[in-house]
């Protein structure tokens, strides 16, 4: 990771900055317009596991009631909004059909940063592993039910 230059490098603005680039890992995190039940957690983190492995190879991911943050690399051929929001869409469609809410519980814009090197890569994967325990949620990360690690035990 570290030293590599980023392969079809591009911005484009929203509210935010987005930088794209081929065969780089990404941290993306947004907020929630209001907590989230355990039960509309658990249908979020399954939405964004769905596409894992065919359009994205999510490194790990924590649904916590106020917000969700996550790692993963992009296949190819696949745009990360795309992915990002079809979970969200999906997952605000079903909350909005059940609780009669106005709005999808998301806010729209999603932050995300292209992990620079090694030490980020770590830096944010102990801040997303950890998330759970900071906020109170769980004694240990693995006892959280909305934290997914790739490949762990």
């Amino acid at each position: 990771m570290a030293g590599k230059r980023w392969e079809n490098f591009s911005i484009w603005r929203g509210r935010l900055p987005h930088w794209r680039a081929d065969n780089v890992v990404y941290y993306v995190t947004f907020r929630h317009r209001r907590d989230l039940s355990d039960e509309e957690r658990n249908r979020l983190l399954s939405n964004l596991l769905r596409p894992d492995g065919r359009k994205w190879d999510l490194i790990i991911a924590c649904v916590l009631p106020n917000q969700t943050e996550l790692m993963f690399r992009v296949e190819e051929g696949n745009e990360l909004s795309d992915i990002v929001e079809k979970a969200k869409t999906k997952t605000g469609k079903g909350i909005v059909k059940k609780t009669g809410e106005r709005w999808p519980p998301f806010y729209e814009e999603s932050y995300d940063r292209i992990i620079r090197d090694d030490a980020e890569f770590e830096e944010f994967w102990t801040k997303i592993l950890e998330s759970p325990v900071d906020n109170e949620l769980a004694e240990e990360p693995g006892e959280y039910p909305g934290l997914y690690v790739a490949n762990a035990p």
